[in-house]
């Protein structure tokens, strides 16, 4: 070939040429491609560049302590930053937003003449006077039905003294005249032992009385007398919607419309000072936030003074107040408990509250035409609704009755805190793969291209070829890091399988295993069942940690590091939990992750083994359980001696146990199958080397 000709063709077709050209004796071809000028690279993205993801990976793990506890802090100081931040709440729904009708509400002595005559009542048959009930509802020109249902529970239930529950639930049905039956709203009020709540049945009685002669209802107005609280509310909420349950009831001779809302009354008094607003319902879950606007801004309206958790809103609000507010509105959304009959509504998608009268030793006080008003103009802006309440939120904090922290707001506290298990996580990855044998890392960085034949003779030729004035690339090298003998997945089975199954029993046993108990031991079944509930929890801790020492071997380097890949695993498990709980639960992941975070971060089998174990009990779901009945108490102002604080722990647990089986509450089954073996877990890493 000419020069000319050869002067337009490219360098590799030239070497191909001449390799082709040469005899066959046997070569081996290899193709480097030599990275282009330095001048000419491309700008590299931080993650996308080795040399900076590496450098990135080094600075993390050197500085992982640090922003830990960094991360830490800001978690912590994001919630407590919350209340002066939270903005004051609005009506977002238009159709309630008219303030124009007066509300005319006049039978304040009627209603407190019914309350009286219902407890005389009840008083003489000793329970609900059904037939009373049914004839006075009647004469009020209602449609009257009567539903009886029997529940047994798993266990006695020593708070209350029942085991096997018989009630009846009395309501009458006010069909509007302006509609056909599609729509309906409820007011309730339960029939409990003793002289308590008798006032709100005969307000909710007096009610049913004025709104009868009003001709401007839409939806009807289910006036609702349940026995036996949230049983006899379950009961009926399950016939109503023709939903299966284990507890055996007759359905409903009447329905109404589609529930759109419900309120719930509790009073004790024909005189009141203020009227504290329940919201919390079954697992947490609360009602849309226009529903609170509407009781708060109803209450001003007539003088009312209207608290959250019996604290009232100062004038000048405070870092501290809000924030008292605020852990306490935390920890009654946590414990999973309803605090009141409207609790089981959410179920149903039903926006509910309680309203519960307060007569405090206040100079001002208000009697039962004010808060018959404040009812009338409740459900007459309910009345007005054209679909169900959707355009405010659904999660959120309140620092107070009148401003909220939305979860785009408090989200980020609980971010911050799981950020530390993720850093940690990495951290933990980083220590094992650097260390895995076979692991390899390139100083310099492009494309090898080999390709051998049947001979040892091998020619290198540069898909770039190197253009003057830079140098000649160098050399590839190739730094090996020394093999190390993995982490075995053997020890780890006995650790993991018996953390969870643990986790299993805990759940299980204590109500499958009460009768036995009690037979063998001088206790109630209930009593037993807190006592196995107990026993469980303390033998998964004494449960033998160190099969890993006879699986990989004593002193061995693949059992030494099998640890990290334990508490890896933890952490991530951990993780997860907490993340999928707070879109719950929120209350319940932060604090849940405020307790456990620090020790499952810090947790190892080396180190300060007294400090390490004592930081590991403190976070325990059981302690802290304990502190959070304790905390809730000094909230509240109603400090409690340590024994009587453990007294209400064990009633905890028990009332726990009720609301799942009764109810479906997940509490019980998410502590005890999840956060529990994950604890399990870590307490394994800090006994690893023992």
């Amino acid at each position: 070939m000419s020069a000319g000709c050869n002067r337009g063709l490219n360098p590799l077709a030239l070497v191909s040429a001449s390799l082709w050209c040469q005899p066959r004796s046997g070569v081996s071809l290899a193709l480097v491609s030599a990275p282009p000028p330095p001048q000419a690279t491309p700008t590299m993205g931080l993650l996308s560049d080795p040399q900076c993801r590496r450098a990135l990976a080094r600075m993390l793990v050197r500085l992982n302590t640090p922003l830990c506890i960094l991360s830490y802090a800001l978690g912590l100081l994001w919630f407590m930053a919350l209340p002066p931040l939270a903005p004051r709440t609005h009506m977002s729904e238009n159709a309630m937003g008219s303030t124009m009708v007066e509300e005319g509400f006049e039978l304040g002595d009627r209603a407190v003449g019914l309350g009286r005559e219902f407890g005389v009542q009840k008083d003489r048959v000793g329970g609900i006077p059904v037939s009373w009930l049914v004839r006075t509802m009647w004469g009020l020109g209602l449609e009257v039905h009567e539903q009886q249902f029997s529940v047994q529970l798993p266990f006695p239930d020593e708070s209350r003294e029942r085991y096997l529950v018989r009630g009846t639930n009395v309501y009458g049905i006010l069909r509007a005249p302006r509609a056909s039956s599609t729509e309906a709203l409820v007011l309730s009020a339960g029939c409990v032992p003793g002289p308590h709540n008798n006032q709100a049945v005969g307000l909710l009685l007096a009610l049913a009385a004025y709104f009868r002669g009003q001709i401007y209802w839409a939806k009807d107005i289910i006036f609702l007398i349940n026995e036996h609280d949230l049983l006899g509310m379950e009961a009926w909420l399950e016939a109503y919607h023709d939903v299966n349950s284990s507890a055996s009831h007759s359905a409903p001779l009447g329905r109404a419309g589609a529930i759109q809302a419900a309120v719930s009354l509790e009073l004790s008094s024909d005189v009141l000072t203020s009227v504290d607003v329940a919201l919390e319902g079954l697992d947490g879950r609360l009602p849309n936030l226009d529903l609170l606007s509407l009781t708060s801004a109803a209450c001003a309206k007539h003088g009312l003074l209207c608290t959250l958790h019996g604290k009232l809103q100062h004038p000048a609000p405070s870092l501290p107040g809000g924030l008292q507010r605020l852990l306490l509105m935390a920890l009654a959304q946590a414990s999973g408990q309803p605090r009141g009959d409207h609790g089981l509504f959410f179920r149903y998608r039903i926006e509910a509250l309680t309203l519960r009268v307060i007569n405090s030793f206040r100079q001002h006080k208000d009697d039962l035409r004010a808060l018959g008003r404040t009812l009338e103009g409740m459900f007459r802006k309910l009345n007005n609704l054209l679909e169900r309440l959707h355009q405010s939120y659904f999660l959120y904090l309140l620092p107070s009755i009148s401003c909220f922290v939305s979860i785009g707001i408090y989200f980020p506290a609980l971010g911050f805190l799981l950020l530390v298990l993720a850093l940690r996580s990495l951290d933990l990855w980083m220590k094992l793969t650097r260390s895995e044998p076979g692991n390899t890392e390139e100083l310099n960085t492009g494309n090898t291209i080999t390709s051998n034949t049947n001979t040892g003779n091998t020619i290198e030729v540069n898909e770039n070829p190197p253009i003057p004035p830079p140098p000649a690339p160098a050399p590839r090298l190739l730094a090996l890091v020394p093999p190390v003998p993995a982490p075995r997945l053997l020890p780890l089975l006995p650790p993991l399988l018996v953390s969870h199954f643990a986790g299993v029993a805990l759940y299980t046993l204590p109500v499958r295993g009460q009768n036995l108990a009690a037979k063998h031991f001088p206790v109630g079944e209930g009593e037993a069942v807190v006592l196995a509930l107990t026993g469980i929890y303390i033998a998964g801790m004494a449960l033998p940690h160190s099969t890993h020492r006879v699986l990989g071997g004593p002193g061995s380097a693949a059992a030494s590091r099998a640890w990290m890949v334990l508490k890896l695993l933890a952490l991530l498990e951990l993780g997860a939990q907490l993340l999928a709980l707070a879109l719950l639960n929120f209350s319940l992941g932060f604090l849940l992750a405020v307790t456990m975070v620090p020790a499952a971060a810090a947790v190892a089998p080396t180190g300060p083994r007294p400090l390490q174990v004592l930081l590991l009990v403190l976070a325990s779901p059981a302690v802290s359980l304990l502190v959070a009945v304790a905390a809730e108490r000094e909230l509240q102002e109603a400090p409690a001696a340590p024994w009587e604080d453990w007294q209400r722990l064990l009633t905890a647990l028990a009332q726990g146990l009720l609301l799942h089986h009764t109810h479906g509450a997940f509490l019980c089954p998410l502590l005890a199958m999840g956060t529990y073996p994950c604890w399990l877990l870590l307490w394994n890493v800090l006994c690893w080397g023992t």
